[in-house]
């Protein structure tokens, strides 16, 4: 079944011609002494004000006629249609919906707190009518259902230890992403109802509770190590270098031995976090 515009006529001139019909039956009844020809012309006219409906801006109306589908009618004002055509109104604004936090398992199975915004509206009524009882519900069960999907077949984040790929995408690191996809699912599950997904993004994303602390101390543990891997492959770098230049300029010769202690002091110097004391040898390395 596809949505059709519903023709309705406009109800300045309905009502004029209602209320006309009803003068003219008011009058033939009094002046002629004759109810019944009277009744033939206010029955009429009272039945066409019970048409009467007013269509406000991103508003439709669905109408039936003994469970048969009539038409939408989307034109906007005071509208007229047949009194006998079940009226159903239907807002096309746009409508928003705060997700509640969700407790869900991530891809590694870390429980995780998790909630999505989506900005939704109504695009074809005739779907939204009669495919789904509640369209509104419809849209708030299938967006969880969608969220849930979503964080169980992505990681919160990636650590060295863990068992993904540095490069895949997480649930911290690849919003955009993530939220495109989130956007992509809602749409292919919203469809049903027509009803379509302007935006949908992650509001919230966090570890649960019973292992916040945790995580936080794992993801401290990480940086320290990254930073000291930073400290040390630069610390060795330059070591390198400053033997190069003193080997390439011929400022001294040193043997192993000597080059083993520069080295080794000068990863302390530049590998430790606080200040080196220098210790000035006025002797030699040699007893």
């Amino acid at each position: 079944m596809n949505e059709k515009p519903l023709t309705s006529n406009s109800g300045a001139g309905m009502l004029g011609l209602g209320i006309l019909l009803m003068f003219i039956g008011v009058g033939l009844a009094s002046s002629l002494d004759n109810p019944a020809l009277g009744m033939i012309f206010f029955i009429p006219g009272f039945f066409f004000l019970l048409g009467f409906t007013v269509v406000n801006p991103n508003e439709a109306v669905v109408a039936t006629f003994f469970g048969d589908y009539q038409g939408t009618v989307k034109e906007n004002g005071l509208r007229w249609i047949n009194p006998l055509f079940k009226k159903k109104k239907i807002s096309l604004r746009a409508r928003n919906l705060n997700g509640q936090k969700l407790k869900v398992n991530d891809k590694l199975g870390n429980p995780i707190e998790i909630a999505a915004v989506v900005v939704w509206r109504i695009s074809d009524t005739v779907k939204a009518c009669f495919e789904v009882d509640d369209y509104v519900k419809y849209v708030e069960i299938q967006s969880e259902a969608a969220v849930r999907h979503l964080a169980g077949i992505y990681a919160y984040d990636s650590m060295e230890d863990d068992d993904i790929a540095v490069h895949e995408v997480t649930l911290r690191d690849g919003s955009g992403k993530i939220n495109e996809m989130l956007e992509g699912e809602l749409t292919e599950r919203l469809s049903r109802a027509g009803v379509e997904v302007l935006e949908a993004r992650i509001s919230h994303l966090a570890y649960a509770p019973e292992i916040a602390g945790a995580m936080l101390q794992r993801q401290q543990a990480s940086a320290v190590v990254a930073a000291r891997r930073q400290i040390v492959n630069g610390a060795v770098g330059m070591v390198d270098m400053a033997l190069a230049m003193l080997s390439e300029k011929q400022i001294v010769e040193l043997d192993e031995e000597r080059k083993a202690a520069m080295v080794s002091n000068l990863l302390v110097v530049l590998c430790g976090e606080k200040a080196a004391t220098p210790i000035l040898n006025a002797g030699t390395l040699y007893p």
